[in-house]
This record gives C-alpha cells, sequence and structure tokens, in this order.
C-alpha cells in the first residue's frame, strides 16, 4: 500500500499544535465539502482530510502514526507498517470514532484496525465535527454584578454560508447576568457558537466577563473601593459621615487623627458570593483653597502658631 502523508494532507508542520490542526482541517473541509465545493475531486479530497484529521485530532493515534516515520520513504510504494508496532496502543472503540468505515483507505485500516462494518455510520459524507467554540469579551456594570441582570449583547458570530463560506452575523442575545460574576469570569451559552460541520451541533458562546469604569467605584476581585473626600478638619477631629455604596448609604464614623489614604472596611458590602467581598473607603482630605480669604488668613495662622513638621521622619 503507499503511505499517506497525513500532515501534508491537512497542510500542516508535522509540529503543528492540535489547534492549528483543527484549524487546517476546518478550513480545509469547508473548502472541499462535497455539497459546496466546485472542485473535480472535492468528494475524493474530502475523505482524505477527514482521514487525516480522523488520526491526527487523536494524541494516541498521532503518536502511533509519528512513531512510524522512521520506516517509509515519500511516495514509497509497497509501505507495510513494521511488526507489533502498534502493541504499545490501545485504540479504544476500535479506529474508527467518526465517520462511516467505508470512507477511510485501506493504509488507516491496516494501522488502525476494525472490521469496517462493525462502526456505525455518521453524516451524508462519513464526517461532521462540532462547530467552534467562540469567545467574546462583554461589559456590565457593578451594580449587574451586585443585583442580576438581564442585559442584550449585540456580537458577530462566525457562520458558514450555503455556499460554505465563513461569514460573521450579528446576533443580538439577551444575557442572564448571575450575582456575584467576577472580571475575567466566563457565562457559557450552549449552541451559540461556530456551526458544525456536516450537520453536527453548533459550537457554544463563552462571554467573558469585564466591567465599565464606574464613577465612583473600583473593583478588586470581589471587593469594591471608593475614594471619599473629607475636609481636614473631619480627619482630624473626627466625624460621622455618609457613605455611598451600590446597595444604598451607610453611615460611617472617621476616627480623630486620620491620614490621608486611610482605609476603612464596610464586611460583606463587596460582590455577592459564598463568602461576599467588602467594600473598602480610603479617605482624601481635600483641603479649602487657599484663593479663598479666609482660608488663606486660618492657613497663615496655622502656619504661624503650629509646631508642625511633615517631612521630619525623613531626616
Amino acid at each position: 500500500m503507499e503511505y499517506k502523508d497525513y500532515y501534508k494532507i491537512l497542510g500542516v508542520d508535522k509540529k503543528a499544535s492540535q489547534q492549528d490542526i483543527k484549524r487546517s482541517y476546518r478550513k480545509m473541509a469547508r473548502k472541499y465539502h462535497p455539497d459546496v465545493s466546485k472542485e473535480s475531486d472535492a468528494e475524493v479530497r474530502f475523505k482524505e482530510i477527514g482521514e487525516a484529521y480522523e488520526v491526527l485530532k487523536d494524541p494516541e493515534k498521532r503518536e502511533a502514526y509519528d512513531q512510524l516515520g522512521s520506516h517509509w520513504k515519500a511516495g514509497q510504494e509497497g509501505f507495510q507498517a513494521p511488526p507489533d508496532w502498534s502493541n504499545d496502543f490501545d485504540f479504544s472503540g476500535g479506529g474508527y470514532t467518526q465517520g462511516n468505515a467505508q470512507d477511510y483507505s485501506s493504509f488507516f485500516e491496516d494501522l488502525f484496525g476494525g472490521s469496517r462494518g462493525a462502526y456505525q455510520q455518521n453524516g451524508a459524507y462519513g464526517f461532521n465535527s462540532k462547530g467552534e467554540n467562540i469567545r467574546a469579551k462583554v461589559y456590565i456594570d457593578i451594580e449587574d454584578s451586585i443585583n442580576g441582570a438581564t442585559r442584550s449583547f449585540s456580537l458577530q458570530i462566525p457562520e458558514v454560508d450555503e455556499q460554505g463560506y465563513r461569514v460573521n452575523k450579528l446576533k443580538t442575545l439577551n444575557v442572564t447576568i448571575p450575582k456575584g460574576i467576577k472580571a475575567g469570569q466566563s457565562i457559557r451559552l450552549a449552541k451559540q457558537g461556530g456551526a458544525g460541520i456536516g450537520g453536527a451541533e453548533k459550537g457554544d458562546l463563552l462571554l467573558e466577563i469585564a466591567f465599565n469604569d464606574h464613577k465612583y467605584y473600583r473593583l478588586d476581585g470581589k471587593d469594591i473601593y471608593l475614594n471619599l473626600p473629607v475636609s481636614p478638619w473631619e480627619a482630624a477631629l473626627g466625624a460621622k459621615v455618609e457613605v455611598p455604596t451600590p446597595t444604598g448609604k451607610v453611615g460611617m464614623k472617621i476616627p480623630e487623627n486620620s491620614q490621608q489614604g486611610r482605609k476603612m472596611r464596610l464586611k460583606g458590602r463587596g460582590l455577592p458570593a459564598k463568602e461576599a467581598g467588602d467594600f473598602y473607603v480610603v479617605l482624601q482630605i481635600m483641603l479649602p483653597p487657599a484663593s479663598d480669604p479666609k482660608a488663606k488668613a486660618l492657613y497663615e495662622k496655622m502656619q504661624a502658631e503650629l509646631d508642625f513638621e511633615p517631612r521630619k521622619y525623613l531626616f
């Protein structure tokens, strides 16, 4: 029999990653699918492509196939696999995992075994493949994660048209945002991804969550931070103030002698979770402008009467 170079058939290098092999297979399968291709040898090429992918997509079959490399020459006629070459490989369920057994070559059959009549037919031309999973990033508000929400997103989803070409179609999806979802987590929408080949089901759509910039808050994991402006006398003398949070106003006591950047915690008022995040208030001391005559006079009085050297610790 004639040796078949599956890498050459799929147009990939022998060191190609599994993702590169899958990508090349999808591209060539679309090109030579007998339902859409105008090539005279489309059906033959389509079967060859499917057979090559059947081997190279499976790490175990691929490893076994690669071990034959030292026993053939390109284009060699009368190729025979070495005796007992596959003893170390247990191809569970036989060699055929998809497609019509009769669509595989004798080369494949001799290498991976299996009775041609023992496997169930699948697909009009013997090959099908679930559609690819599509990933997209979507942006939500902090309040959507805190309260849960339903949001509409318009996304370009790749599909295969009647001529077999890959096209992007705009889809608008209503998506339920679960409470407590964090940046970087994904929502999976089953069968909303890329179209399958040979009648196989669509892939999934994975929506990675990111957050819109907020006017007041910032997120760190499941914790929420707020920079809270306070006056010098509130920081120095202590005060009771109202703090806005995504779930409403909260009273908070500022301890006397608080310094710029002091961080105070409201436990459990961050993003919801089994162990909820916290809400942190970071004090920002705001000075009245010295352009106001009264403020300027007070600053001059403090300068004259207070023994205060803020940089003393540096020397």
